[in-house]
């Protein structure tokens, strides 16, 4: 049986860095105290941790509107957040380092990640922890809720922060913008993004309401007449009498009042990091000294909330230690986002086809200072406002679709794009050759895209690094070397260098993903306040992609055996289907998955330029045979676990099973 213990611990003296109470509102044994390895049983507790900051610290001004916040008695911000822990029974057995993922939009994704595990917002049975990987490594795993403006349900984690307020006790107000883009046609739409709580209008007349709609991305906007839309009785949607029509952008921007202090977010991730690294938790279990290094891990938003954090300069607490002394921030691509800014939206993101003009692809995008030529400004990801001894070490892992689809390529070249930039000595960044944003299942189906979504499977690689961050940061072990994609090597080339096969019924995109140079308004850069909305647009920085070989896959980055040895096309972009959005767009995180013809004839029938299978190989056995080789000359290279290319064989022989199976493959792959 479950060991099951409800509490609330209120500690009546403040805790160090800020921590000033922890509420533990359940404690329970992971999977009946089932051992795991060497890191022993494990248990897990959840419930909220209270914080306070000094708005005078420096550590604390870096937070928007930190200095219009309530204070209590002592001067202090008060806030609050939700924490779910997962952790050693006997800390002195697990590896001594807390891994904390930034919770993508309130869910939590690490055991399912890396441990290839089924999705939970609460995990409880075996299927939930998966194969135990992260546990068996001895890692104490944390989630701590740092965005304000979640969805409502179960399980989601969130901060609860307060708004900003004049010194006089008047609310703040200011521009809120939201573009939504219908699959069919609908009558009424949020001004959230995907079911967050939105902005409410604060007057409905206010002439500043304005409803525009365009249909393309840079296409000219055409205002909707005040008088065929209303916003919904609570304010926080639209609604259009005649009916908002698919496959148009529509556009709202409107005034609104009392934002959230959303940095109060950030803030509360440094300091429960600081307050276990740092200090102690009694009521956790967590004793002085017995978690001496911190990892935080972030996925797409998450990601980019990472980019944000170093860029704002919270990796240094009130005390001014170092928070994080690693980070893993995959499928950021260069970006940041509305994290940390007056009238935040954290979820908004940037896609060919959503979130259209959101300060999310913007300068500076490399970690050393650099000159935009157009603008004059100067300014780098590290340093902005943190001081070298605070820079964690960092890798940076992307998938092909954040090279078409997310502006990834300025992470590692000059802003003109026409050299690469060198990376620092505590960077690593990888690209995994061909994968979309997030494998998707197998059989792999079709979703939004005209072909089936790509199965690539990378998370193998991403636990051997994880094992190098770790590594690299307790004892000083060099991680595998970057690998990326090179200007000077002729694998990161403009769209029109590209050299993708002729393969039937496959249209490649015209254009990978673009970054315009925006104006917010004169407040933007330096206090976070945006005061132009849609902004004024500049030009465009330059944006490449990888090269390909002759079938079409990416030459460059960590190439996984799949595709080493490979049984079809894997391809970061996909255009939408008919049914989902503009087929000349690229479908949002969605690769594109084309297998090969099985013989010859075919090929020749279909007229595909690709090698069939029968052409390539002998048979499964020497399909596997190969990929055994391939997979075993990466993990000599550092780049997987030799303890999981049983596994990863096993999944290989699997879809040679499938694709063999299907009647006319090439068919199969492009039937709408």
């Amino acid at each position: 049986m479950f060991k099951r213990l409800i509490l609330i611990v209120l500690v009546a003296v403040p805790l160090r860095a800020e921590v000033v109470r922890i509420e533990v509102k359940s404690r329970l044994d992971v999977l009946q105290g089932k051992s795991f390895g060497a890191s022993g049983a494990y248990e897990k507790l959840s419930g909220k941790i209270y914080f306070t900051v000094d708005p005078r610290n420096s550590a604390n001004q870096i937070i928007t509107d930190i200095e219009k916040a309530p204070q209590n008695a002592s001067g202090k911000v008060e806030f609050s957040s939700d924490f779910y822990l997962i952790k050693p029974k006997e800390l002195s057995r697990g590896n001594g380092s807390v891994l904390y993922e930034v919770s993508n939009r309130g869910n939590k994704g690490m055991l399912a990640f890396f441990d290839f595990a089924s999705g939970s917002t609460d995990p409880q049975n075996a299927q939930d922890f998966g194969d135990g990987f992260l546990l068996e490594q001895g890692f104490t795993l944390l989630w701590v809720g740092w965005q304000f403006d979640v969805p409502n349900r179960d399980g989601a984690l969130r901060s609860y922060i307060p708004i900003a307020r004049e010194a006089n006790g008047r609310p703040i107000r200011g521009l809120v913008r939201s573009d939504f883009e219908p699959v069919e046609k609908i009558f009424e739409a949020s001004l959230a993004d995907r079911g967050h709580m939105a902005y409410a209008v604060t007057d409905p007349k206010d002439s500043a309401n304005i409803l525009t709609v365009r249909d393309s991305a840079d296409g000219p906007r055409r205002t909707i007449p005040r008088d065929q839309w209303e916003f919904t009785a609570d304010g926080r949607g639209v609604r259009l009498g005649s009916g908002f029509e698919p496959k148009k952008i529509y556009e709202v921007v409107f005034r609104s009042q009392d934002p959230p202090i959303a940095g109060l977010g950030l803030a509360g991730v440094r300091d429960a990091i600081s307050q276990i690294k740092y200090g102690s938790a009694s009521d956790l279990s967590i004793p002085s000294g017995s978690l001496k290094r911190a990892i935080a891990f972030g996925a797409s938003q998450s990601a980019r909330f990472l980019r944000t954090y170093l860029y704002d300069g919270f990796n240094e607490d009130e005390s001014h230690r170092k928070i994080f002394d690693g980070m893993m921030i995959e499928r950021a691509a260069a970006a940041r986002g509305s994290f940390n800014i007056r009238f935040a939206q954290p979820s908004r993101d940037g896609d060919p086809w959503a979130n259209f003009l959101y300060p999310v692809n913007f300068f500076p995008f490399t970690d050393t200072t650099q000159q935009d030529p157009e603008t004059g400004r100067r300014d780098g990801l590290l340093t902005h406002r943190m001081k070298e001894q605070f820079w964690p070490k960092i890798m940076y892992t992307n998938s092909s679709y954040e090279y078409w689809g997310r502006v990834a390529s300025p992470l590692h070249t000059t802003i003109d794009g026409k050299e690469d930039q060198s990376l620092q000595p505590n960077v690593r960044a990888y690209l995994f050759a061909g994968a979309q944003h997030g494998p998707a299942a197998f059989p792999p189906p079709r979703s939004v895209g005209q072909q089936m979504s790509n199965p690539l499977e990378y998370r193998w690689s991403m636990r051997k690094l994880l094992v190098s961050m770790h590594l690299w940061i307790a004892d000083g072990t060099e991680p595998p070397p970057s690998a990326l994609p090179r200007i000077s090597e002729g694998t990161l080339v403009a769209r029109d260098k590209l050299r993708f096969p002729k393969i039937p019924n496959v249209s490649v995109p015209a254009a990978p993903q673009t970054a315009n140079r925006a104006d917010y308004g004169p407040d933007f850069v330096k206090k976070g306040i945006v005061t132009i909305e849609p902004p004024k647009l500049g030009s465009a920085y330059p944006t490449l992609i990888p090269q390909v070989d002759p079938d079409g896959n990416d030459i460059p980055g960590i190439r996984m055996p799949e595709l080493l040895v490979p049984l079809a096309t894997f391809t970061g972009w996909n255009l939408y289907n008919d049914r989902s959005g503009p087929t000349n767009v690229m479908a949002t995180t969605t690769g594109s998955f084309i297998p090969f013809a099985r013989t010859r004839v075919e090929r020749e029938r279909s007229g595909d330029a690709r090698s069939s299978i029968e052409e390539r190989y002998k048979n499964k056995e020497d399909y596997l045979d190969r990929l055994t080789k391939a997979a075993n000359e990466l993990a000599a290279k550092g780049y997987l676990l030799k303890e999981d290319i049983p596994r990863i064989v096993q999944q290989a022989g699997t879809r040679w099973d499938w694709i063999m199976s299907q009647s006319g493959v090439a068919g199969v792959a492009n039937a709408h």
